[in-house]
């Protein structure tokens, strides 16, 4: 079974950030994540996860103003320098924290910005970060995001991604596979996942429609775990999705994949 982990962004939000690392570590998980972390200082986090005995897999660069609609800004020609200054922001949180991988949202393509203008001005933007975060020895990850949910989102599909990894070069480029988005935009998870697994280094997950927690939707999540078994991927698969009725009770799904995964069954490492 792949490890999982939990993102804090999306699971124990019944309470505040500072609270949902002890609840983690109760509920059997030693892996997690944050979309955006900057609301605590690295320190603060460092206590938080060191006291709960957690690690910290990955954080997202900062996304420009979110509570204003905003989802990136890496293919905006007119915020390269606050892009930039955003992932010395980043790169100051993984190196306090041995984060090893970050990750990088598109963004919208703004009205007024064409295709290839957007393409080069984020091919420049991840390039210049995978080289900046390679200085440190940490991976840069893209990822596409569905464009049902937001609409004129830029990178959308793991075609696009693919092809955007290989005309960057770097060797510490990789694709966040979101297993929800990918669903919705293209389907045919186990085959893209197998065809292309060397430039997949961390995967997310939630069903669809609703993103929800597995068992709520169509997609066959059993199948898809021994799938990755069977392709030798040994990334961890993060919960990124909005429980339907509570953390905890979303979480029953772990205890029922063959009876391996129990969630506060501490020993086996398995979350």
């Amino acid at each position: 079974m792949p490890r999982f982990a939990a993102n804090l962004s999306m699971l124990f939000t019944e309470m505040p950030m500072a609270q949902r690392f002890s609840a983690a570590a109760t509920a059997g998980f030693r892996q997690v994540e944050l979309q955006f972390p900057y609301e605590l200082t690295a320190d603060e986090l460092d206590t938080l996860l060191t006291e709960n005995q957690l690690r910290l897999l990955q954080i997202n660069l900062p996304a420009g103003n979110w509570a204003g609609g905003e989802r990136g800004i890496a293919c905006h020609p007119d915020r390269t320098e606050e892009f930039r200054r955003g992932v010395e922001q980043a790169l100051s949180y993984a190196k306090r924290l041995g984060i090893r991988q970050i990750n990088c949202l598109s963004g919208i393509r703004p009205e007024a910005v064409t295709d290839a203008l957007a393409a080069e001005t984020f091919i420049s933007n991840i390039s210049f970060a995978a080289d900046r975060l390679n200085e440190h020895g940490i991976a840069l990850q893209i990822e596409a995001i569905n464009t049902q949910d937001i609409p004129g989102f830029y990178l959308n599909n793991s075609t696009q991604a693919f092809d955007i990894i290989d005309r960057c070069g770097r060797d510490n480029l990789y694709f966040q596979y979101d297993v929800y988005h990918m669903q919705i935009m293209e389907g045919n998870l186990i085959t893209r996942l197998r065809a292309n697994l060397d430039k997949v280094s961390h995967i997310q997950i939630a069903d669809v429609p609703g993103r929800h927690e597995p068992g709520t939707g169509e997609i066959n999540f059993p199948n898809l775990f021994k799938a990755l078994d069977a392709m030798g991927y040994s990334g961890a698969v993060s919960l990124e999705y909005i429980p339907e009725h509570g953390t905890l009770s979303s979480l029953g799904w772990l205890s029922e994949l063959n009876n391996q995964v129990v969630v506060k069954h501490e020993s086996t490492g398995s979350c």
